[in-house]
């Protein structure tokens, strides 16, 4: 297994562990202690969460098909650090009721959508 494989299957692993422990969290701990409003949010957090954890496992095994793929390796990079930023905020406004880090989100949705311009990009470039 090639270095960048190791990596992204290690977010991926990560990203969808946490994305099931926080729907779990979400469902059973944090349900009777904030708004329907604020679970929707936090419920957002962890769908985006799980949909790049999945996206990462393409991206990992891709890597063993292309790796060397600078494109690819930036998606990953937009993916992972998207996420970070995308959920993570979501999460913390939830949990910490502090609206300006609604203002952070849009952040982390920019970094996920370049992910998914480099992936476009890698599969327009690729040549058998």
């Amino acid at each position: 297994m090639n270095e960048a494989t190791r990596t992204y299957l290690l977010w991926a692993s990560a990203f969808g562990f946490l994305a099931v422990a926080a729907g779990a969290f979400g469902a059973h701990g944090l349900k009777k202690h904030i708004t329907p409003e604020y679970l929707s949010v936090f419920e957002t957090g962890v769908r985006y969460q799980m949909y790049h954890a999945l996206a990462l496992l393409a991206v990992a095994w891709l890597f063993t098909q292309m790796p060397s793929s600078s494109t690819l390796k930036l998606s990953a990079n937009f993916f992972v650090l998207g996420t970070i930023i995308f959920s993570g905020s979501l999460y913390i406004l939830v949990l910490t009721s502090v609206k300006k880090w609604g203002a952070v989100t849009p952040i982390g949705g920019l970094l996920l959508l370049a992910g998914w311009v480099c992936l476009l990009l890698t599969a327009i470039s690729h040549k058998r």
